[in-house]
């Protein structure tokens, strides 16, 4: 059995807390973009791509035994490293479990107040998809 969405982000406020400085937790979230799982290059079309986002940001998720999967790709680094926070907390999750989700750890980690607005909007937009891509899931 997987880790429940709140185990997951404890995980991250734990580990972003090793940091005092920000530029260090954007180098974390920067190698953690890197270390994105690759994402097939069929779902680079516009009806994976995410709206409110300055970069551009791919978004796709597949039923797996009664959890949702999700793979992502951004073409801005930054961006790629707040898309692989959220799939980590949201991927190999129930439909439901991502719908009803509290997402703390952004503001807990800091990377609420140390985002551009853009950002943040796009962001906001990333887990907007995300759990609309859940809550559809439930409907059917």
């Amino acid at each position: 059995m997987g880790y429940t969405i709140d185990e997951i982000q404890n995980q991250i406020v734990e580990e972003f807390s090793v940091f005092d400085d920000w530029m260090d937790k954007y180098e974390y979230l920067i190698e953690l973009g890197r270390d994105l799982e690759l994402y097939d290059p069929k779902y680079r079309i516009d009806n994976y791509l995410i709206e409110g986002c300055q970069s551009r940001v791919w978004v796709y998720g597949i039923m797996d035994n009664e959890v949702i999967k999700y793979f992502a790709d951004s073409d801005a680094i930054i961006t790629k490293g707040m898309i692989s926070l959220l799939i980590r907390v949201l991927s190999k999750q129930k439909p439901a479990d991502i719908v009803n989700a509290e997402l703390y750890f952004i503001e807990k980690i800091g990377l609420k107040d140390n985002l551009s607005l853009t950002r943040s909007n796009g962001l906001a937009a990333m887990i907007k998809q995300m759990k609309n891509m859940a809550a559809s899931k439930l409907i059917s």
